[in-house]
């Protein structure tokens, strides 16, 4: 009985242990993930920033300068020829959208971040709620204009919401509850 007793501690001690580095690895994952965000949030106010400040005609010449090399080499280049495209049908309305998309995008993004961030509870379902909202205005784009790279931010998106969760739920299995 000794030897058996032994085994099932042994093994409920590597269960434990297993447990105890997937939570680890999630934890981490969900700072990597909210580190995400942040910059993420960051960048998108910085790009409604800088589209408010500028003019069409700037940002022609600065796509057309960025992307000049690489037409150069590949004058059917698809990044190069698409950025370019939309940079000379651009008008003040969509730049001032965009602007403004940008700016509520990124600073809803940096307040959650900064909110899950300092454990306020009450926050992890709001993010929940918003992040999740964004993936399904994400995901309409897709349906109308198939994008590669909004599909690989959606789906960045919907692991972020699942670290989200997961944090919450570890979050609330820690904290004891008041009967």
């Amino acid at each position: 009985m000794g030897l058996a007793a032994g085994v099932v501690v042994l093994s409920s001690t590597r269960g434990s242990r297993r447990m105890v580095d997937a939570n680890h690895f999630t934890r981490r994952a969900f700072l990597a993930g909210m580190i995400f965000k942040g910059v993420d949030g960051c960048l998108e106010l910085i790009g409604s920033v800088a589209l408010l400040l500028t003019t069409r005609p700037e940002i022609l010449h600065a796509v057309a300068w960025l992307t000049r090399e690489e037409l150069v080499e590949d004058p059917t280049d698809l990044f190069a020829t698409h950025a370019l495209s939309m940079a000379m049908h651009l008008t003040a309305s969509t730049q001032h959208f965009a602007a403004a998309y940008l700016l509520v995008h990124g600073a809803i993004k940096v307040a959650l971040v900064a909110g899950l961030l300092r454990g306020l509870r009450w926050m992890f379902p709001v993010a929940l709620i918003v992040l999740t909202a964004f993936i399904g205005y994400q995901l309409d784009r897709l349906v109308h204009i198939p994008s590669w790279s909004l599909g690989v931010f959606t789906l960045l998106d919907a692991v972020v919401v699942a670290l989200i969760g997961h944090e919450w739920r570890a979050r609330r299995e820690r904290v004891p509850r008041l009967s």
